[in-house]
């Protein structure tokens, strides 16, 4: 082989490997649907699609990443705000799936309990301090509940579940909404400890005693960690499932750009600290990224349950697939 074959092989070896490089996608953001996005990735690939790297940094810095444009596409649980918004301008909001944010707890010999989210917020307020609070007795008879104290676990970077949670306790408690408010990072009324990113908070759950954080319900399910059923609006007790979480959003009439929380549903048999999970994406995304996307919104539904999330009910799923048809022109 002469030295001019050699070099065009070369040549043509790095064009090779700068076309694969050039067909990744990439993506950053919530840690909510993680599990998720990282299964689609996979099966994606497995049939014939481009690799797509997704990193769950939680939502604000899913923000930051597409805001800059160092990804392809961002991702939150929580809506941009109007001043995220104009750092962003045209950027659109693709509902992927439904979750459910649940109360997750560590009490030594309990494994199922009841709460109503106004106990929920005094909790965080520090107006009930240890498990055997007579607020959450009451909800509880019949549950040997320990007079351990009680360990707050919060978010410790921007997040999209802390903006689901935050959102559905301010509807609930007046006092929590004129305390800590509600967004994607608040101050957390201290003494409590904070986890970075999903895993982190349910780390802090799981080896502390009396812990009590919010996680997404699949990654507790998946980590074998207790969480609470949680009152709704019309009086239920309903623990995050599948079918609960979509229950939460039938009933919710989304506007146009997609962003909307559905927290404290009016459904009898929602969950109450549900909401839409979004890909975040600018109209003039790559063709690579709207094929992907594409592949989300129709063969990824299908197997969204398989990994404990609930797929997009018909009418939004035809609706995201309609704005996303307008990117790349």
């Amino acid at each position: 082989m002469n030295k001019k074959t050699t070099a065009s092989l070369a040549v043509c070896g790095l064009l090779a490997i700068a076309g694969v490089a050039q067909a990744q996608i990439s993506g950053a953001g919530a840690t909510f649907p993680e599990l998720l996005y990282n299964n689609w990735a996979k099966e994606y690939k497995a049939a014939g699609g481009s690799a797509v790297n997704y990193q769950g940094i939680g939502s604000g810095g899913g923000i930051k990443a597409i805001t800059a444009k160092t990804v392809d596409f961002g991702a939150s649980d929580g809506p941009m705000s109007p001043a995220e918004l104009q750092g962003a301008p045209g950027i659109l909001h693709l509902p992927m799936c439904i979750g459910g944010v649940v109360p997750a707890f560590n009490i030594q010999g309990v494994t199922e309990l009841k709460l109503t989210g106004a106990v929920i917020a005094d909790i965080y307020l520090h107006k009930i301090n240890t498990w055997n609070d007579p607020k959450i007795a009451a909800l509880n008879p019949g549950v040997k509940l320990p007079p351990t104290r009680i360990v707050t676990v919060s978010r410790a970077d921007s997040s999209g579940t802390t903006a689901i949670f935050t959102n559905y306790l301010c509807k609930v408690s007046p006092a929590f909404e004129s305390g800590v408010g509600e967004g994607k990072a608040v101050n957390w009324p201290k003494p409590g400890i904070a986890g970075k990113g999903t895993q982190g908070v349910a780390a802090l759950v799981k080896q502390t005693p009396g812990a009590f954080g919010y996680i997404e319900a699949a990654f507790a399910d998946k980590n074998q960690i207790s969480y609470a059923s949680v009152q709704n609006a019309k009086g239920a007790f309903i623990k995050a499932s599948l079918k609960s979480v979509t229950e939460a959003a039938t009933s919710v009439r989304l506007p146009s750009d997609f962003r909307a929380m559905i927290t404290n549903t009016s459904d009898a048999e929602g969950y109450a600290i549900s909401g839409f999970t979004w890909i975040l994406v600018y109209p003039d995304a790559k063709p690579e990224v709207k094929k992907f996307l594409r592949w989300c919104l129709t063969t990824g539904q299908k197997s969204a349950t398989k990994y404990d999330y609930a797929p997009l009910p018909a009418p939004v799923q035809q609706r995201a697939l309609a704005a996303l048809a307008k990117i790349g022109g």
